[in-house]
């Protein structure tokens, strides 16, 4: 399947609004989930349960849900597993996807095959008011401190551009507070350069942030660096590049 995704980036969508936050409206068009949960195993939830202090149930958090395609394809995959016959218990899995675009949470929430275990938000992570009610108001409603997983794709740019390097640790931390497992995707120092000759193509001044920034390069590994050393938290496995070259790691809490 990943052979044949069109070589189109949904990034160059002509809408000044997604070329600056990144909520692209057709993005899985363009990168389908298959891209990314092929690198995923789907034993992963064998390894959270033995970190679980809930019983039979496992909560996941997905941050910059998008429209949810990629939200419901990974619930269904991380339960492949349990349904072909394992020798623990079958897990509960619950998911709550967010994103700051109202557009394309009202499309995941019609969309939603599960919504008894899938639900759909929208919230932004930098209110951080905000977001840590909400958030903790869900962790609250299962008794549960933090989320067993928590998934971060191609959002930490995004948070970056348009808000810094203070902010963008900040994220960092505050994913790492939040869960016991984290599978991040950072998206490389290129394609920052890529969404800022976007914008200014498309009329846009540049993004705030963008030549002041001081955290440049391998941001995979500023990412590792600052979630090691701060965030208490240990790589566990890279489970290598996606066809777009950007690597998903997997951390766990120390």
């Amino acid at each position: 399947m990943e052979t044949h995704v069109p070589r189109v980036n949904p990034e160059e969508n002509e809408d000044p609004g997604a070329a600056a936050y990144g909520n692209f409206i057709n993005y899985y068009t363009f990168n389908p989930p298959e891209n990314r949960l092929s690198l995923i195993p789907e034993t992963l939830l064998e390894n959270i349960r033995l970190r679980s202090v809930s019983g039979e149930r496992v909560l996941m958090l997905d941050v910059g849900c998008n429209s949810g395609d990629l939200s419901v394809a990974l619930y269904k995959h991380l339960l492949q597993e349990e349904a072909s016959g394992c020798d623990f218990p079958k897990r509960k899995l619950y998911l709550l996807g967010f994103d700051l675009d109202q557009d394309l949470i009202h499309r995941a929430q019609n969309s939603n095959p599960f919504p008894q275990n899938i639900q759909f938000i929208p919230l932004d992570i930098t209110d951080d008011a905000k977001s840590q009610a909400v958030l903790e108001s869900y962790l609250g409603s299962f008794g549960c401190p933090r989320f067993h997983l928590c998934t971060c794709f191609a959002v930490t740019m995004w948070v970056h551009l348009n808000h810094g390097d203070a902010t963008f640790l900040s994220l960092l931390s505050r994913l790492a507070s939040l869960c016991e497992y984290l599978l991040l995707e950072a998206q490389p120092w290129k394609c920052y350069r890529s969404a800022a000759r976007r914008l200014r193509k498309l009329g846009r001044s540049d993004f705030d942030h963008f030549k002041t920034l001081e955290i440049r390069g391998d941001m995979a590994a500023h990412a590792r660096e600052h979630l090691e050393k701060q965030c208490s938290m240990e790589l566990m496995q890279s489970f290598g590049n996606t066809t777009w070259d950007r690597s998903l790691l997997l951390f766990r809490r120390r």
